[in-house]
């Protein structure tokens, strides 16, 4: 079994240039593994110029662009796993459609406390938040038509944290027929999850980091009081649960792909913007 790793420093589609460095520092973060080459998705760094709205999505082209790039990659590379680094949310479309070819009994666990459903036209045009309904032929349509899989289908998705939702999201899910419930108080049980897990021969994880609760881990969204996205409120899950949920998949299913999204490490790169202005550094 071949197993890639995907950097994939995707940061227009979530309008934050921190997505770049942050997921430059998740590939150091992440266990080392010899047997598991490290692949990256080209991408030009972040220039500070601000991008248009293109039928209500921001810098459309490139996010495009940047999902043709990684199919390129997987199809070139052929993997049987992918271990995605992002980035934010959008860095699972392309893996997980390449995986959905690859296995065709194929569930989504997606754990986040955002449903990521959201559409073009919605009025919040970042495309991390369209995704998993862009996989499932919501979201966007130019983001869906680059799918070389099926879309996936409403029984093929679990949510693990998701947190309050916004009408839009809830009439979304509602109307495709996705059985989700919202976890402000207890998160889904052990039982549930592997029951889940047991009607598929493979599993793809998708760990967003504002799962986690920002009062308790400052690297994600919505640990900045600066920020505000779309209105959606922080996680509420410790390390520790997570923790536990992740060996709950990884022991109960064959998980052929695990993305790692919205690392956003302000602390260090407000260190590393420091340090870069220092002369010693530049000589």
């Amino acid at each position: 079994m071949k197993t890639i790793r995907l950097l994939y420093p995707d940061y227009l589609s979530g309008g934050l240039d921190t997505y770049y460095f942050g997921a430059n520092l998740l590939a150091h973060i992440v266990p080392q593994n010899a047997n598991q080459p490290l692949l990256k998705v080209e991408l030009d760094p972040p220039d500070g110029k601000k991008h248009n709205v293109t039928d209500g999505v921001y810098a459309k082209k490139d996010v495009l662009a940047g999902i043709k790039k990684a199919n390129e990659v997987l199809a070139s590379s052929a993997p049987d796993k992918i271990i995605t680094i992002g980035g934010n949310c959008i860095v699972s479309f392309a893996p997980f459609d390449y995986l959905h070819s690859k296995y065709e009994n194929m569930g989504i666990i997606w754990i986040d406390a955002h449903p990521d459903v959201s559409t073009a036209k919605g009025g919040y045009p970042n495309a991390h938040a369209m995704v998993l309904g862009s996989l499932m032929g919501g979201g966007d349509s130019s983001i869906s038509a680059l799918m070389k899989s099926q879309k996936f289908q409403p029984n093929e998705i679990l949510y693990i944290g998701l947190q309050g939702l916004h009408d839009y999201q809830a009439n979304f899910l509602d109307n495709i027929g996705v059985d989700y419930r919202v976890q402000t108080e207890t998160f889904l049980s052990e039982d549930e999850i592997r029951q889940f897990a047991s009607h598929f021969n493979h599993i793809a994880v998708h760990l967003d980091i504002d799962v986690l609760d920002a009062a308790l881990f400052h690297s994600t969204y919505f640990a900045n009081k600066d920020l505000v996205g779309d209105g959606s409120g922080s996680g509420r899950m410790t390390i520790e649960q997570l923790s536990h949920v992740l060996r709950c998949i990884t022991e109960s299913a064959d998980v052929v792909g695990l993305t790692i999204a919205e690392y956003l490490p302000f602390d260090e790169e407000k260190l590393h913007n420091m340090l870069a202005e220092i002369n010693i550094f530049r000589e």
